[in-house]
């Protein structure tokens, strides 16, 4: 008898299924929200009761009811309890605005029942109410929207504790899963019965960063099955919830390989020439100078390059659309129109306020494998290094970023302004890709003879021959053009260079 079970006692049914192969796929059920089943490690485990903790409005009952919706909708038996006064309206008019919500399933295979009057009687008459209607449906999902109600109810720890348990072990009998939702932070949870009652937990957070407002996800725990670890970027939108698992999680294995043989050119001879023919295919580049130098031009030129020798080629901006993009380049003769129209090149735009670095990397990884590119340019490294709040990350997800191009056999340029217009310091230290990437490229302001000059320089090309000298460049008309080694002068790279001869750029003085 279930009634017999002390609470606290061992829990044969869940202990069994413990020991079991759970890397089988016999074992896991789907929840039908793909992305949440990839943060349980591939589904809910089977016989399970799992609680959704969260304060008010971060997407518990929207979670809950989306598992609830697609299990139905592939002809599985659900049954969803509400456990206050309210009537089910409430709750189903909730739900209705998601695109999951489909009013033909109630009463067929999603079936609503009201616990209310049953736990007003004691824990065994609710349990049992619930058990026999899931018993009665053939019901593999039990979803109770709001346990703190109960809580609230009874008042009795012991009490809610002995009701979940023993609701726990019938719910496994029938080869059920239970989904609970509670309004409770985390750590409050964590000092209640409830949380070791239970098989999981996952806890749901709403962060302020800024004037926006970012949903995390963690599973906290999940009894005999690895699963992701951490807080994972969520996001709440007319589907419902998706979950973005955070970028290093996921990285492929980065065999080592030998260095590539091809070069990826930027279409400009003379720059293509300092870099033995252009960047090697596969590797991750920083082009770094300050503002208004002509970063965003030189990256374009890369773009279109790539896409005219016939590589898909995806440019992601946060700083201008695709129309002013276009337009620049038109200004000094670079047309890019024609390579966008055939599908060759697309241009990505992605607003800086509404940044978050594992949804960015998620989209461009999502566009990379999908057109099946081959050249990138993200054009704002800046923006994304700081959508991660955690400085220590930084380095974290941009070597996971760089493992995931190279895997996906992508050539990286990422632009990044750097803090000084001129100066005497060259500090990258801030920046993880410059530490990270093979490449980095200084594109830097100089002042000589009462005239300011634009200069290029090839800092480090890894596993690469590379010319080292210092060019000046020019942005005209008709395109950027690369100048002969600047020789006459020294202390360049400060920004505040010393005549050493009489010529600058290859041009009499």
């Amino acid at each position: 008898m279930l009634g017999d079970l002390e609470p606290g006692s061992p829990l044969p049914v869940r202990g069994e299924q413990a020991m079991m192969d759970t890397s089988s796929n016999q074992q896991i059920f789907s929840s039908g929200v793909p992305s949440f089943d990839l943060l349980l490690g591939g589904g809910i485990p089977r016989r399970q009761s799992i609680i959704i903790t969260g304060n008010p409005g971060s997407g518990k009952t929207i979670l809950c009811g989306q598992v609830a919706f697609r299990t139905a909708a592939r002809g599985i038996p659900v049954v969803l309890a509400t456990v206050t006064s309210e009537p089910h309206d409430k709750l189903v008019q909730a739900l209705s605005g998601f695109s999951f919500f489909d009013g033909g399933l109630l009463g067929d295979k999603l079936f609503l029942v009201s616990a209310y009057a049953s736990l007003k009687k004691g824990a065994k008459e609710a349990r049992d109410i619930l058990l026999h209607t899931v018993r009665e449906r053939g019901a593999k999902l039990l979803f109770i929207d709001g346990l703190r109600s109960i809580r609230d109810l009874w008042q009795d720890e012991a009490k809610l504790r002995e009701f979940l348990y023993e609701l726990g072990i019938g719910l496994a009998a029938m080869d059920c899963i239970g989904l609970f939702t509670t309004e409770y932070a985390l750590d409050k949870l964590l000092a209640l019965p409830e949380a070791t009652t239970v098989d999981g937990i996952v806890a749901l957070d709403v962060l302020r960063q800024g004037g926006r407002r970012l949903r995390r996800m963690e599973v906290v725990k999940l009894r005999g099955r690895d699963h992701l670890t951490g807080e994972h970027f969520m996001r709440l939108g007319r589907e419902g919830v998706e979950v973005i698992p955070r970028l290093e999680t996921q990285v492929p294995s980065d065999l080592e390989v030998a260095p590539p043989s091809t070069r990826s050119s930027f279409g400009l001879p003379e720059f293509d020439t300092l870099l033995y023919g252009g960047l090697p295919a596969r590797s991750t580049t920083l082009l770094a100078g300050s503002m208004g130098i002509g970063k965003t031009l030189l990256a374009t030129h890369f773009a279109a390059q790539g896409a005219r020798q016939g590589e898909k080629t995806l440019f992601v901006s946060f700083f201008e659309p695709p129309v002013q993009l276009v337009a620049r380049a038109r200004r000094i003769g670079l047309e890019v129109a024609e390579d966008l129209s055939r599908g060759a090149l697309k241009m990505l735009h992605l607003p800086p306020s509404e940044l978050e670095a594992d949804a960015i990397a998620h989209r461009v990884l999502e566009e990379v494998a999908r057109l099946g590119v081959q050249r990138l340019v993200v054009d704002g490294l800046s923006e994304l290094e700081r959508s991660i709040s955690d400085p220590e990350r930084r380095h974290i997800f941009m070597a996971a970023l760089s493992v995931h191009l190279r895997h996906a056999g992508v050539t990286s340029l990422f632009t990044k302004e750097v803090s000084k217009v001129a100066g005497t310091e060259l500090d990258f230290n801030d920046s993880p890709i410059a530490l990270l990437g093979e490449n980095l490229v200084l594109l830097r302001y100089v002042e000589l003879r009462g005239r300011i000059h634009r200069v290029l320089s090839i800092l480090k090309m890894r596993d690469s021959r590379y010319d080292g000298d210092l060019r000046e460049f020019e942005i005209r008309d008709e395109g950027i053009r690369v100048l002969a080694p600047m020789r006459s002068a020294e202390g360049l790279l400060t920004g505040q260079a010393r005549a050493v001869g009489t010529s600058i750029g290859g041009v009499s003085s």
